[in-house]
Order: structure tokens, then sequence, then C-alpha cells
């Protein structure tokens, strides 16, 4: 008895120093994310081998595996693209970036957690990460409404039908502002993402341009006012702030049915898509 527990003594400390030799970790870029928003997480692998290593080569060499705290099971919907060959050096840090919304069916509200395996090749032992908590929150629908893009393809006749959607949801104990660009169905999502945060008493305005661009205009403080241009990809081109001075900021929209926001005044700030750009 006294010989075995002497082995699996000396098992476990040559098992140590190759656990310490390579460390995991992986970190969601937030804390909260809507149904079908980008869901980045950032896997950290630290190289403290004391020899250079080859990863990426393989499509397996990253595993990344996601858990429900709530009890059900997390669908696996497609692979993670991690594959890409890279060198890290003894004693450096490389960080591989995954979308895991593509990767899992995480349309369910409630707390998840993801965990990253990362296999060395030549090496028989995988190094896994601790598991990283994050949410899927729900957000309450503001506004909708359908539009037509046109057809890339001149011969496939009637244009295709999307919608934009406004969600508000409590992200962190602040109330933020979303944006979800759907086909007409809502079963097909092109992109959700937060365009500000927003105050309880906002009621943001919305109106579609002939280019079938959402501007979108609502109050983010006090006397402060946020006016967003999105296209119908759900790509983000203007950002711009504006203040209530003696009058009221708003979205106007001339007789040539080109949009602009009337009123108040434009405030200019790092946040300006395009940087220090006029109003459109």
């Amino acid at each position: 008895m006294k010989i075995f527990r002497l082995g699996f003594g000396l098992l476990l400390v040559s098992l140590l120093p190759a656990a310490a030799q390579i460390k995991v970790e992986v970190v969601p870029t937030q804390a909260q994310f809507l149904p079908d928003e980008e869901l980045t997480v950032a896997v950290r692998v630290s190289n403290f081998s004391g020899k250079t290593l080859q990863l990426g080569a393989e499509a397996d060499w990253l595993k990344l595996s996601v858990e429900s705290r709530d009890g059900f099971i997390v669908s696996k919907l497609n692979d993670a693209p991690v594959q890409g060959e890279f060198t890290l050096a003894s004693s450096k840090v490389a960080i591989k970036r995954v979308d895991l919304a593509p990767c899992f069916s995480l349309l369910k509200p409630g707390r998840y957690t993801v965990t990253a395996n990362v296999r060395i090749p030549g090496w028989e032992q995988e190094f896994s990460s601790a598991p990283a908590a994050f949410d899927i929150i729900q957000g309450v629908k503001l506004w909708e409404q359908e539009f037509g893009v046109s057809a890339t393809n001149p011969a496939a006749g009637e244009p295709e039908v999307r919608k934009y959607a406004l969600q508000q949801a409590n992200y962190l104990k602040q109330l933020q502002l979303y944006i979800r660009v759907t086909d007409a169905a809502g079963g097909k999502t092109f992109a959700v993402r937060s365009i500000g945060r927003m105050v309880s008493f906002s009621q943001p305005e919305a109106q579609l341009d002939k280019f079938s661009r959402l501007h979108v205009l609502w109050q983010t403080g006090a006397r402060a006012f946020a006016y967003r241009i999105v296209n119908p990809d759900g790509g983000l081109i203007v950002s711009q702030t504006y203040d209530y001075t003696t009058t009221r900021p708003k979205l106007r929209v001339d007789e040539d049915g080109k949009i602009s926001v009337a009123g108040g005044a434009r405030r200019l700030t790092r946040e300006d898509l395009p940087a220090n750009s006029p109003a459109p």
C-alpha cells in the first residue's frame, strides 16, 4: 500500500509541471447579450513551456463548449472557425476571438458558461480554461417596420422584405437601446446590436429614408439625445449627439424625403461616426 501511494504521488508531481506550462483563459467581451447578438469571447493562451509552439494548423486545436446553468441542453450548430496557423513564443500570450452566436443555440434567456480546450500538437495532454459565465437577456420590443431591399440579382423580380425592430434591455443595470434586423417573418437574423444607452422615459423616433436606411433619435440624458443611421444589413453608418437647447431635437422629413435632425444643437464627441462629420 505504501508503494502504491508513493507511485501515485510521483504521477501527480509529474503532471503538475505540464499543466503549469500552458494557461488557457476564456473571457466574454460582455456580461450580457441579446438572442442572436454577436457573442464574442476572447481565448487567451499563455505559453510558459520554454519553447516556441506552432498552433492553429488543425481545425480542432481549440474547442469551445457551452453549458446552461438552468439545466437545459445547449445545441451545437456549427464548429467554431478557429483554424489559422500562428507561432506562440515562450512567455508570450496569444488571443483568439470567436463569435459563439453562429455556433450554439443561445436564444433562451438564462445564464450560461463557456469553456475552452486547447490541444498542443505532439502533446498528449489538453489544457482547459475555467468556465466563464455570461447571460442571455430578453429585450422589450418598442417599434418595428418592414422594408424592401433591392434584389442583388435583377432577374429575381420582387425585392427582398426585411424588418427593423427597436428593443430596450437592461444591461448591467443600464437601459440600452438595440436595433434588430431580420427577414419579414423574423426567422432569420441579419444583425443585433446595441446603439446606445437610453433613459426610461425616452420614446425613440424612427424613420426610414428612400434608401431603406433607418434613422433613430432618442433621449440619453436630461438634455442629451443620440442620433443613429443604420443600413439594411444592420451596419451603423452615422452616430451623432445633440443637446436640448431652446428647442428639443426631433426628426424632420423634407419634401424630397431627406431626413435630418431639427432643433437642439449638435455636440461633437469621440464616438461620432464618421468622426466629427457634419449632420447628414
